[in-house]
């Protein structure tokens, strides 16, 4: 957990999916699952996001989000694509790591700096690297929240 949002270890996973539509469903499913929400909700959140643009933030990742009812402070959940994955990024690259997050529907100023943190730590060419190099969710886990954690310091 950060200051900024929660990252419960049972949101962080090993994805296999064929298309972006099946991520975003995947990924729906994982935080009403992890966070006890509700799926539906959660779906159509992200899915009236992605209308908007699409969440592919180049160089493999893509950062699925949105902002819903019934949320105390912003949650998160991170997939690693056992394939990357089309999903329309402003570089035309597919991802392979996918870094989701709810926030509640009036954090404004910290949805955005919730959004911001991630940015940052997944333009890092070296944590992206490492990333997509862990063997399993626990390795993904540990990389995530060392991280999050030091930048919180």
């Amino acid at each position: 957990m950060t200051a900024l949002f929660t990252l419960d270890q049972q949101a962080v996973r090993m994805v296999r999916a064929d298309t972006k539509q099946q991520i975003l469903a995947d990924l729906a499913r994982c935080f009403a699952d992890v966070y006890l929400l509700d799926g539906e909700v959660v779906a159509d959140g992200i899915d009236e996001r992605e209308k908007l643009g699409s969440t592919g933030f180049g160089r493999g990742v893509a950062i699925p989000h949105a902002r819903i009812d019934g949320l105390e402070r912003p949650v998160a959940a991170f997939f690693k694509l056992e394939n990357p994955v089309e999903f329309a990024s402003a570089d035309g690259m597919p991802v392979d790591c996918v870094f989701g997050l709810l926030s509640p529907s009036q954090a404004g100023a910290t949805h955005l700096q919730a959004l911001a943190s991630i940015s940052r730590m997944m333009r890092d060419e070296r944590m992206h690297e490492r990333l997509v190099a862990a063997p399993n969710a626990e390795a993904l886990y540990g990389l995530l929240v060392n991280v999050l954690d030091r930048d919180a310091a």
